[in-house]
C-alpha cells in the first residue's frame, strides 16, 4: 500500500506579525482527541484547522544504524529559529514530568556531551588536530568546552541530589567518531541540540531556581555551538531564534549513540520515534530536494486514505513543506522550504496544521541547510 502524500508550503511570516501571533494563541492551548490501536495510543483528530487524518500505525522498530549510515544520517548542524504563518503552539505535553525528571533528562544530555569530549579528547592529540587543520588555540578551547560539561554534569547533579532527588549516570556510548574532523563535526551536532533541548524543556521547569541552572547552561551550550559552527567555516548563528526540540525528538536524536545505562537509573516518560535520514549528500539548499528515508516496514498507514506530511521544527512553529513519495514506503523527497537554515530538523507528519508528540510519525531527520550570508 502506498502512502499518499500532499505538498504543502507555508510562507514565511515576518517577525512582528509571527510576535502577534505567538503571542495571542499562546493561551488558547490545543485539544486532542485518542483511541488506542494495540496498546499504542494514536491521534484522531487536532484542533484549530487541522485536517483531520486516519491515524498512522507505528511499527515497533529499534534503528541499528551503521556507523558509516549515522555519520551521514548526522550532516553537521547549526541553529534554525525560521518563523511562519503557523503558530506557535506546545508542541509536547509534559504533564507526566516533575522538575526532577527535567533535570534529570538534562543531566541524561549532559552525560553524553561530557564523555564525548573526554573520549575525543584522550583519543586524538594535539598535534593530530594541527594535522586536520585546528591551530592550538582551537584545541586548548575544546579542552575548556569539555571542562564546561563536565561542570553542567556536576551541577546538575548536586542540584537533584540536594533537593532530595536520585541524579542518572553516565551511560554507556558508541560515537563513531575515527577523525578529528568528525569529532568536530559531531561535537557541532552535538552542541546544536543541546542547544535546542533546554530550549524545548525551559517551560516546564516550575522552580525558578532549577530555571535559572537551565538557562545558565543554555547560553554556554549556545555558546560552544556557535564556536564550532565558526571552525567549520559555517554561519555561527544562522537564525535569529533557537528552535526549540521537545524530550521525545531530542531521545530520538541521542538514542542511536546511547549503548546500555545502569539499572540504578530510573526511567524517564520519554521515547524515541522511528529513525529518519538523509541521504542527500553535499550542500543543502532553500528550493532544492533532498532524499529522506526510513527503514523499510516502519511507517504503515492505518488504510489508504492516511497521509503524510513533512514539515520542519522551527521556534514560530512548523514549517511545513512540499513531499514527494518514492512508491515503496520508505523514500521520499522533501523541497527545502524558504527561510529555513543552519541546524535543521524534519520531521513526517499525520496533521498538517499542528505538530504534537502524538502526530508525529517519525524523526527528526538532521540537516545542515546553507544560510543565505554562506553562499
Amino acid at each position: 500500500m502506498q502512502h499518499k502524500v500532499e505538498p504543502q508550503a507555508w510562507p514565511v511570516v515576518e517577525k512582528e506579525a509571527f510576535v502577534r501571533r505567538m503571542l495571542s494563541r499562546l493561551a488558547r492551548g490545543e485539544g486532542t482527541r485518542f483511541r488506542l490501536y494495540g496498546s499504542v495510543p494514536l491521534i484522531e483528530a487536532c484542533r484549530y484547522n487541522c485536517v483531520v487524518q486516519p491515524a498512522f500505525r507505528i511499527a515497533r522498530f529499534i534503528h541499528k544504524s551503521s556507523r558509516a549510515n549515522m555519520r551521514a544520517t548526522l550532516a553537521i548542524l547549526g541553529l534554525i529559529g525560521a518563523t511562519s504563518a503557523t503558530p506557535l503552539r506546545k508542541r509536547q505535553s509534559l504533564k507526566d514530568f516533575n522538575d526532577f525528571d527535567v533535570l534529570n533528562y538534562a543531566l541524561t544530555l549532559e552525560h553524553l556531551e561530557d564523555k564525548f569530549y573526554r573520549e575525543g579528547l584522550a583519543n586524538f592529540t594535539e598535534a593530530q588536530f594541527a594535522a586536520a587543520g585546528y591551530d592550538r588555540t582551537f584545541y586548548s578551547n575544546l579542552v575548556e568546552v569539555s571542562a564546561d560539561e563536565t561542570a553542567h554534569v556536576k551541577l546538575l547533579s548536586d542540584a537533584i541530589t540536594a533537593a532530595g532527588g536520585t541524579p542518572v549516570k553516565e551511560c554507556t556510548y558508541a560515537f563513531g567518531v575515527t577523525s578529528p574532523a568528525g569529532f568536530v563535526g559531531l561535537a557541532s551536532v552535538l552542541e546544536g541540540v543541546g542547544a535546542s533541548a533546554y530550549t524545548g524543556a525551559a517551560s516546564q521547569i516550575a522552580n525558578k531556581d532549577y530555571l535559572t541552572v537551565a538557562a545558565s547552561i543554555l547560553s554556554i551550550e549556545a555558546r560552544h555551538s556557535s564556536y564550532i559552527r565558526s571552525s567549520l567555516a559555517q554561519v555561527p548563528f544562522p537564525q535569529s531564534l533557537e528552535n526549540p526540540l521537545t524530550p521525545n525528538e531530542v531521545f530520538t536524536l541521542a538514542s542511536p549513540f546511547i549503548v546500555s545505562c545502569p539499572s540504578t537509573n530510573g526511567a524517564l516518560p520519554i521515547r524515541a520515534y522511528p529513525a529518519l535520514a538523509l541521504t542527500t549528500t553535499g550542500t543543502i539548499s532553500t528550493g532544492q530536494t533532498v532524499s529522506i528515508s526510513s527503514s523499510p516496514n516502519v511507517l504503515a498507514p492505518a488504510n489508504d486514505k492516511a497521509h503524510i506530511y513533512a514539515a520542519f521544527i522551527t521556534a514560530g512553529g512548523p514549517v511545513f513543506a512540499n513531499m514527494t513519495a518514492a512508491g515503496n514506503g520508505y523514500e521520499f523527497g522533501v523541497t527545502i522550504p524558504e527561510g529555513v537554515y543552519g541546524q535543521s530538523y524534519l520531521i513526517f507528519n499525520n496533521c498538517n496544521d499542528t505538530v504534537t508528540d502524538t502526530t508525529i510519525i517519525a524523526g527528526p531527520a538532521l540537516l545542515e541547510i546553507a544560510s543565505p550570508s554562506s553562499t
